[in-house]
């Protein structure tokens, strides 16, 4: 009980983190066109959750997918910016 772990830790915690911040995630499941993705939390209710979540299974999609469509579809990219 008394040696050390020589397990890894989850994460480490990143030098810089403004670089950190705007680097790629390689472990994200974004669609393979896009360059950057960058996460997004919000809260919700555990009912308003559980609604997207059957609305998505409803759709066959994943909540990620469904949700980036509606964003997309809201707020579509302005003169000037690209997707």
């Amino acid at each position: 009980m008394n040696e050390r772990s020589t397990r890894r830790r989850f994460a480490a915690r990143p030098a810089d983190p403004d670089q950190w911040i705007k680097a790629a995630d390689s472990a994200t499941h974004a669609p393979a066109t896009a360059a950057f993705t960058a996460r997004l939390t919000i809260d919700v209710t555990p009912e308003m959750r559980g609604r997207i979540k059957i609305a998505a299974f409803g759709r066959g999609v994943t909540v990620a997918d469904m949700l980036r469509e509606l964003l997309e579809r809201e707020f579509p990219p302005t003169e000037g910016q690209s997707s």
